[in-house]
């Protein structure tokens, strides 16, 4: 095993063993602690990206619970990791199915895609924040699958549109590269980055790589014949990393680089945080310390040394989505032991909770955001954010784009499944 792959195994066991404990605290057939199934990628290709997302996660649990959780109910992370492996996966959601978890939240979309038929049989939610399929945004379909967050498609819209905005008479006649892991994750803007390239006049060309992306040359050879106007990174983990220092390496301007949501501080420290300097990114969740929820962890569970993981990285890009998704999940907890108090709480009456979401910010760590039961997406809202250096510098204000054609498809890919089941 590498250094890496050491460094990946000590993650995973102290996550696990911090997993244990929480659960050893708890009392099993307590009806008043409510279960949240936490199967991720901890040791393969997205390890330090779900290291610091789970963090977040259970930073943001212990929070609630230091303050008496909601009404006196307390929640619980149920952490397995399943090395972004479908099958893994899914023996881990029977497994957290077995232990009374409320929710799986998988952060792995080929993980993800797997479970969708089982959580819809089951009943049970399956949070596809920031990863799954995106035609999941129809909640009158997919009623068990909830991104509760902007889905690629959604990403890509709005990156393309500040694109657009950015360049001097817009992107007619320009050249936009689209480089990204070859897997469903990777694939999954094609047919928007397609769609807009045909309404907006821009030549789209297309550069896959092999997962996990560690050796990605001669393809930036290909980016660099091409001579994009801008450029677009799909992936994670090593491969956004790779991605990066390789376009840099080949003389793509950073300013005229962009990718979604899954580039954060530990990547510009891998790459070099002056060789990043200008690199674009979607943001859906606030990064920094700044946000009143993150200054909260900090002050009443880190000082007191409860927290999950490494004070440094509080505050981190992927860290404060773990805590903003996570919140979406306890406020549609509250809405739903609001409207019925009965305990224990259900998976169904979490659903109904969760799909009433209303102009929820979590203290403006998050863009206004509402769900519905045809909107799993929340209105598909984020930011443009640079990389300055030091942190992620907000280039435009919270804004949609392209949402016609963004539920256009949607609704023709879950009428698909509809009929098909795929």
């Amino acid at each position: 095993m590498g250094i890496l792959g050491r460094a990946a195994g000590l993650a995973l066991a102290a996550v696990l063993a911090a997993s244990a404990a929480a659960t050893g605290s708890a009392a099993a057939n307590d009806d008043a602690v409510v279960k949240f199934g936490m199967p991720q990628d901890f040791t393969a290709v997205y390890t330090f990206v779900t290291s610091e997302y789970n963090q977040g996660q259970r930073d943001y649990l212990a929070l609630v619970n230091s303050r008496g959780g909601i009404g006196g109910v307390t929640f619980q992370a149920l952490v397995l990791d399943h090395g972004n492996q479908p099958q893994r996966g899914i023996e881990a959601y029977e497994r957290l199915k077995q232990q009374g978890a409320l929710t799986i939240d998988a952060l792995s979309t080929p993980v993800s895609r797997a479970l969708v038929p089982r959580a819809m049989a089951d009943h049970l939610n399956l949070l596809t924040t920031f990863s799954g399929r995106s035609d999941a945004a129809d909640g009158s379909t997919f009623p068990y699958v909830i991104p509760m967050s902007p889905m690629y498609w959604s990403q890509a819209a709005a990156v393309v549109s500040y694109m657009n905005t950015a360049t001097e008479g817009g992107l007619k006649g320009r050249k936009l590269a689209y480089v990204y892991i070859d897997s469903p994750f990777g694939r999954e803007p094609l047919p928007v980055l397609n769609a807009l390239a045909e309404e907006n006049g821009f030549e789209l060309g297309t550069f896959p790589y092999a997962s996990p992306g560690s050796e990605q040359s001669a393809v930036w050879t290909q980016v660099r014949r091409f001579q994009p106007d801008w450029t677009v990174i799909w992936g994670g983990g090593v491969g956004q990393t790779v991605a990066l220092r390789e376009a840099v390496r080949n003389g793509i301007p950073r300013d005229r680089l962009a990718t979604g949501v899954w580039l954060s501080e530990s990547d510009a420290e891998i790459v070099g945080r002056e060789q990043a300097k200008g690199v674009l990114k979607f943001e859906a969740v606030a990064s920094g310390r700044e946000p009143k929820i993150i200054a909260d962890i900090l002050s009443e569970v880190v000082a007191k040394g409860k927290g999950a993981g490494p004070e440094a990285k509080v505050g981190t890009a992927y860290y404060n989505m773990g805590v903003g998704m996570m919140a979406m999940v306890v406020e549609g907890a509250r809405l739903a032991l609001e409207a019925d108090p009965t305990l224990p709480l259900t998976a169904e009456r979490l659903n109904i909770g969760i799909r009433s979401i209303t102009d929820f910010n979590a203290e403006g760590l998050l863009p206004p955001t509402t769900l519905t039961r045809e909107d799993h997406q929340g209105g598909g809202a984020g930011r443009i954010v640079a990389w300055d250096g030091t942190r992620w510098v907000a280039k435009t204000d919270w804004f949609s784009a392209h949402q016609d054609l963004v539920w256009k498809m949607v609704r023709a890919e879950s009428e698909k499944y509809r009929k098909t089941g795929e």
